[in-house]
């Protein structure tokens, strides 16, 4: 919570509080000064990470992650942020400025891809289990269908669909404290297991009843196990 030292100085910045339903609130941060003057420029050292490149222990850990979210965005606006997580090592570095990610089954919606095919920036953040620190970067992609470069990146039985190449333009490790503060990895802290369903979703959508939404979340759930690794 600001002190009155804090709204004061503020205020001096251009703030003005307006009243909405008898709750007074701060004026929306609208230019760059105004930012900064709550978020100063960072340190010379923390600039000094962020590379135009993967270094060693970038590589490392791309080596031994398991889950990543991409972002992307499309030319009119749309803004997309998808998982993608699979087996260790599932992101393949060709060198310290490219990667291959592939794509695997899931619910064809695309519109990750599309925005890729329309814009070709791209943005990640890859988490490794029990490191509080993660891995961003940021570049360019590239979406292939060649079977040179979908061999490698899937298995018997689970095919890369596609490959997505993206060139590193920038890349740094983010300190750990929003994975401290949220104890992610500290199942202590885990709330209890939750299953959300698909079916009450759809059922809502499509004047279903309980029947049908149990049968949704039925073949969901196939393809949680049975079909992992397929749209089958």
């Amino acid at each position: 919570m600001l002190g009155s030292t804090g709204n004061a100085g503020r205020l001096c910045l251009g703030y003005q509080p307006h009243r909405t339903s008898g709750i007074v609130t701060m004026s929306q941060v609208k230019t760059v000064e105004q930012l900064r003057a709550v978020l100063p420029e960072p340190r010379a050292t923390t600039k000094a990470k962020i590379l135009p490149f993967l270094d060693a222990q970038a590589i490392d850990f791309l080596k031994t992650c398991p889950f990543g979210l991409m972002a992307t965005a499309g030319r009119d606006g749309p803004i997309e942020v998808s998982p993608k997580g699979d087996e260790p090592g599932f992101v393949h570095v060709e060198n310290e400025t490219t990667v291959l990610l592939p794509e695997r089954a899931g619910n064809n919606l695309a519109f990750g891809l599309q925005n890729i095919i329309e814009t070709g920036r791209i943005g990640m953040i890859f988490l490794r289990p029990r490191t509080g620190e993660t891995l961003r970067l940021s570049g360019r992609a590239e979406i292939f269908d060649d079977a040179d470069l979908l061999a490698p990146l899937g298995k018997p039985g689970r095919p890369a669909l596609l490959a997505i190449r993206i060139h590193v333009e920038r890349c740094y490790f983010h300190c750990a404290r929003a994975v401290l503060r949220s104890h992610l990895w500290e199942p202590e802290h885990w709330p209890e297991a939750k299953r959300i369903s698909f079916g009450k979703i759809f059922a809502a959508r499509t004047d279903g009843d309980e029947d049908q939404a149990a049968k949704i979340d039925a073949f969901v759930e196939t393809g949680y196990t049975t079909n992992l690794w397929s749209n089958g």
